[in-house]
């Protein structure tokens, strides 16, 4: 009987521990004196296979909503997106800066579809912000008006989950900061404070906010914490974000950031739970430059960074939607603006309740 209760309990706690792992982290960084930069890990089970989409201006679009009442927009503003298994938009950059990427949040909860509300699928939730806004301001109260619904994705690749569960980070040229989060049947929660420099994963943010003040340097006393779970990566991003040396260029601003990425990735690992597909190595990670305009690439899987000019693209209404083939492209280096191709986008996927 206790080698009985011993087994549970310890598989209580791997299991546990699984579920604290969750990876993925994104740091902005704005007060460095050259520019508003945002970092980002991707973790997955496997390989997203992420292309780099370069959408123009005036595109029109649907929600997806998977029923009668999808949001319907025409896109004002031109981005450039890392896309999920070309299925979804996962972050991206638009031509006035801001900048929207989708994580991993086990206790994301959408509730129940209201048909009055136009719908749209989680497919599209960072693209819709890149399309309609240029600043954090505008899309924190466009969404304050609760005048659309997200609708959930099912069966994501990579995952035995049904609903794929997110939130959504939002940064500007200005160096604003918004975090939004969709839980507890529905209910849409934003935190929107310059302050809010980090997200990872579980738990929800304002918890993350008190454990933040248990260690040195936020007002606690416990050491720096050196875990994968998504709670010491949260306290190991705001410390050494707020401890970088200013940069005397860009390139030295690049260069800390992705320091401070490299610390919070997560290694390759054998023994994934496909029920925790976020709870993986690090594919890839990014930096975002909102003031420049430029959009940095590095895959873990590749020898070499590459990046992007959103001035040395064609982003004006009518142009071609273009696409840099990340996954057969062979291993490019440096600037690839030039490099993207004419090509028919990828087709979102249709959201579920």
């Amino acid at each position: 009987m206790k080698r009985l209760f011993s087994s549970a309990v310890a598989l209580l706690l791997l299991f546990g521990s699984i579920d604290v792992a969750a990876a993925c982290s994104r740091v902005l960084w704005a007060n460095n004196g050259q520019a508003v930069v945002v970092g980002r890990n991707t973790d997955w089970a496997e390989d997203p296979r992420t292309n780099l989409w370069a959408f123009p201006r005036g595109i029109a679009r649907s929600g997806l909503s998977g029923d009668a009442n999808s949001l319907t927009w025409t896109s004002k503003y031109g981005s450039i997106t890392a896309s999920f298994y070309d299925l979804a938009t996962l972050e991206g950059l638009n031509e006035k800066g801001l900048v929207a990427e989708l994580q991993w949040l086990s206790e994301a909860d959408y509730g129940k579809r209201d048909p009055k509300l136009p719908g749209l699928s989680l497919s599209l939730w960072a693209q819709y912000m890149l399309d309609n806004f240029a600043t954090v301001d505008e899309a924190v109260a466009a969404m304050e008006k609760h005048d659309f619904q997200v609708v959930p994705l099912r069966h994501v690749p990579g995952t035995v989950v049904v609903e794929a569960p997110v939130h959504l980070s939002l940064s500007d040229a200005t160096g604003d900061s918004a975090l939004v989060e969709i839980v507890d049947g529905g209910r849409l929660r934003i935190y929107h404070n310059r302050k809010y420099t980090v997200m990872t994963n579980s738990p929800p943010f304002p918890q993350q906010l008190a454990n933040l003040k248990r260690y040195q340097g936020f007002g606690g006393t416990e050491p720096l914490p050196g875990t994968n779970e998504p709670a010491d990566r949260f306290v190991r991003a705001a410390y050494y974000v707020q401890n970088l040396p200013k940069p005397k260029d860009l390139r030295e601003a690049i260069a800390e950031i992705l320091s401070v990425m490299r610390n919070v990735a997560q290694p390759f690992t054998k023994s994934t739970d496909p029920s925790h597909p976020e709870a993986s190595g690090t594919y890839w990670r990014s930096v975002a430059d909102s003031t420049d305009r430029l959009y940095f690439f590095e895959s873990t899987l590749r020898p070499n960074i590459v990046w992007v000019r959103l001035d040395g693209l064609d982003l004006s209404p009518g142009a071609p939607v273009r696409k840099l083939d990340l996954v057969n492209g062979g291993d490019l280096i440096g600037d690839v603006t030039d490099a993207f191709k004419p090509s028919e986008p990828f087709a979102f996927r249709a959201g579920e309740f």
